[in-house]
């Protein structure tokens, strides 16, 4: 089984990743699937297409991580970068975003 999420793994493979991961912490907890969904607030329907497939929903499992005390795992992913310089900070932090992109 894959352990990390390296970047050569593809959108499925991070899916099924993730969803054994999912389904490892449910089983410590000593959660039954019936268990967890009613915690997260999901139907044990989606966990279990969650558990097998990969398959899930952004706000099911955002539930499914609150339910396990793993939501804050989340606040690296997409995180903006940091400035190598202190040259750099201060270049940053008077330009806006764009609304668009070019490409």
């Amino acid at each position: 089984m894959i352990k990390t999420i390296p970047s050569l793994l593809t959108p499925p493979e991070a899916e099924k990743v993730l969803a054994s991961r999912l389904k490892t912490l449910r089983l410590l907890a000593g959660f039954k699937r019936s268990t967890l969904a009613k915690r997260a607030g999901v139907s044990e329907a989606s966990l279990k297409r969650f558990e097998n497939s990969g398959q899930v929903s952004l706000k099911n499992l955002l539930r499914l991580a609150y339910a396990l005390g793993k939501l804050e795992e989340f606040s690296e992913l997409f995180k903006q970068p940091e400035a190598a310089s202190l040259a750099e900070l201060k270049a940053h932090s008077g330009a806006s975003i764009p609304k668009r992109g070019k490409i």
